[in-house]
C-alpha cells in the first residue's frame, strides 16, 4: 500500500509537472512575435523643434516639417528608402534650396547573434541649390557610404563622403564617427546616446565633436524625443549669416513622428 501510495504521488507530480509546462509552452507560444512580411512597406511624418544633423541645426534653429518611405525585404535584409526635411541653411548661405531631399539603400542583418550589421549609400539632394556658384561654396548635394555595427543597445558607425561635403570646396573623403547606444528603460520608454565626431577633410576650422543625451518615448498613436544636443563647432563658422545665432549651440529638441 505504501508503494501504491508511492507511486501515485510521483503520477501526480509528473503530470502537475507536465501541465505546468504545457500552460509555459503555450504562453511562450502566444507571446512569439508574429512572423514579418517579406515585403514591408512604412511611411512616416514628423515636426521637430530643431532639424539638427551632427549636431548642426539645418533649419536655422527653427521648427520643421518632415516625411518619408521606407522599402524592406525581410529575407534577405536588402531595404530602400526616401526621406525629405524642410531647412534654411540653402537660402541663407545664397543659394535657392529650403528642402532636403535623401534618398538611400543597403542591406542590415546579423554576423552571429547579437551582432548586428548595416551598410549602404545616402545621397543627400538639394534640388537647384544654386551653391556652386556662391562664392566659398560647392555644390551642396553629397553621397556617402556607410558601416554600423551593433552589439545590444550600442553601435559603432562610419560614413564616407565620396563627393564634397554639403557645400565645403575640397571637402571629398571626409569622415562622420558615431557612437551611440538606444537603452530600453521599459514601459516604452528609450534612452538615447551619442558621440559624434565630423571631420572635414581640408577644412579644419569646419571639424567638429557632437553630442546628444535625450530619451524617446513610444504613445502608441505617435512617437515623442526630447534630447539636449550641443556641438564645440566653431562659432564663426557655423554663424546663421540671417541672424547671427550659432548652429551649433547646446539646446533641447522636441521630435514628435507618425509611423503608418
Amino acid at each position: 500500500m505504501k508503494e501504491l501510495t508511492k507511486n501515485l504521488t510521483l503520477a501526480a507530480a509528473l503530470t502537475f509537472a507536465m501541465a505546468t509546462l504545457g500552460a509555459s509552452l503555450a504562453r511562450a507560444d502566444d507571446a512569439k512575435p508574429e512572423a514579418k512580411p517579406d515585403n514591408e512597406v512604412s511611411y512616416n511624418v514628423a515636426i521637430v523643434s530643431d532639424y539638427r544633423y551632427r549636431g548642426i541645426s539645418q533649419s536655422r534653429l527653427d521648427p520643421a516639417l518632415q516625411g518619408g518611405a521606407d522599402y524592406t525585404h525581410n529575407p534577405t535584409g536588402l531595404y530602400a528608402g526616401t526621406w525629405l526635411s524642410t531647412i534654411h541653411w540653402i537660402k541663407d548661405d545664397g543659394g535657392s534650396d529650403n528642402v532636403e531631399w535623401d534618398i538611400y539603400g543597403g542591406k542590415r542583418g546579423e554576423i552571429v547573434k547579437d551582432v548586428s550589421y548595416d551598410v549602404g549609400v545616402l545621397t543627400y539632394v538639394y534640388p537647384s541649390n544654386d551653391l556652386s556658384h556662391v562664392a566659398g561654396f560647392a555644390n551642396a548635394n553629397t553621397t556617402e557610404i556607410y558601416g554600423q555595427l551593433g552589439y545590444g543597445p550600442a553601435y559603432v558607425k562610419y560614413s564616407l563622403a565620396l563627393t564634397n561635403l554639403f557645400g565645403t570646396p575640397d571637402s571629398k573623403n571626409s569622415g562622420y564617427l558615431d557612437l551611440g547606444a538606444n537603452i530600453d528603460l521599459s514601459q516604452g520608454w528609450t534612452g538615447n546616446l551619442h558621440a559624434g565626431r565630423q571631420n572635414v577633410r581640408n577644412n579644419g576650422i569646419a571639424s567638429y565633436t557632437d553630442w546628444k543625451v535625450g530619451v524617446t518615448k513610444d504613445f502608441g498613436f505617435v512617437t515623442g524625443a526630447l534630447a539636449v544636443i550641443g556641438t564645440n563647432a566653431d562659432k564663426t563658422f557655423y554663424m546663421s549669416p540671417e541672424n547671427q545665432k550659432f548652429l551649433g549651440k547646446t539646446a533641447l529638441v522636441l521630435n514628435i513622428t507618425k509611423t503608418f
